[in-house]
């Protein structure tokens, strides 16, 4: 087994290594002038069982090329099987066709690892599970929830309700109420346009309850940041917030730093930026034991989804 790191979030692929006790493997990788990939590999993989960790971090459209130059690379050295180790699947929003004319590009994403050479994939979180059917090779999603549970509880939070922050995420809210005992609600809202969304109803026990709001991601931080009002307004104690991936675009952390959320819970499957480290308001919890467990049971090729139970 060999663990290999593009760029986008070499703090997270050191951790992973420390905990399975391995080294990094040993490459180069580089920009031409022009801002092309340049990328080789300084040791032997010939039959070896490689992993690629690289996430869709801030510059995700340069980051996806990368991955596919690197699988690339592996693939013509005669890698026995290469596993792209991606925390944040980027393009996951854009998973069906929603309008007339418009890309499926969580396929496209799911088509080009495959084209470059990609044998399996581990990720995190899928914006949609579904995601998964589109590929014709193995997909592991992992899920951050056991994480969150374990830093909820040592909140000591009284009388919790979780709350999807939509119909399509009841599915993790349910597990992750189960997990924390926890009351399940839904906020009923629409969104008539990308990044832009308006809570319409509140469903589930909010009136003096502490509340944990719980997502794949957070972007502009306009629908969670109008989420806290509603359920605030709906009589909550506290509300707090659990999500996977800080994506954290745009006016994200000035709507974050003067909302009345009481903490926001992220991953680092993104690293984060000056501005979103510098805030009491942003706990940061990792996942590296969690891929590092994953990546040691595809390898040894023991149960993946034991983790979950």
């Amino acid at each position: 087994m060999k663990i290999f790191t593009g760029s986008s979030n070499k703090a997270l692929a050191k951790e992973i290594v420390d905990y399975l006790d391995i080294d990094l493997g040993r490459s180069v990788l580089e920009q031409f002038s022009d801002g092309e990939v340049h990328f080789y590999i300084d040791e032997n993989v010939r039959g070896e069982d490689v992993f690629v960790i690289q996430t869709g971090a801030h510059d995700r459209n340069f980051h996806l090329m990368e991955l596919f130059v690197m699988i690339d690379a592996f693939k013509r050295a005669s890698a026995e099987r290469i596993t792209a180790v991606m925390p944040y699947y980027a393009y996951a929003r854009q998973d069906w066709k929603d309008r007339p004319r418009v890309p499926v590009s969580a396929r496209l994403v799911a088509d080009l690892l495959e084209a470059a050479g990609a044998n399996r994939v581990l990720t995190m979180d899928l914006h949609s599970p579904q995601i998964q059917g589109f590929f014709s090779v193995p997909v592991d999603n992992l899920m951050a929830q056991g994480v969150f549970a374990a830093y909820v509880r040592k909140m000591r939070l009284e009388d919790v309700t979780v709350f999807s922050p939509d119909a399509g995420g009841v599915g993790r809210a349910k597990w992750f109420a189960k997990l924390l005992e926890a009351e399940l609600g839904i906020i009923d809202k629409r969104r008539p346009k990308p990044n832009v969304a308006q809570v319409f109803n509140v469903i589930g026990e909010v009136a003096d309850r502490d509340v944990v709001i719980l997502d794949d991601m957070i972007d502009t931080a306009g629908t969670l940041v109008r989420s806290v009002e509603a359920l605030l307004a709906q009589g909550a104690r506290r509300v707090s917030a659990a999500v996977t991936h800080a994506v954290l675009s745009g006016q994200a952390m000035n709507r974050v730093n003067s909302s009345r959320m009481e903490k926001l819970i992220v991953t680092n499957t993104i690293p984060l930026n000056e501005e979103s480290n510098n805030t009491d308001k942003i706990e940061v919890l990792s996942v590296a034991e969690l891929f590092g467990e994953a990546i040691r049971r595809i390898h040894e090729g023991s149960s993946v989804s034991s983790l979950f139970t």
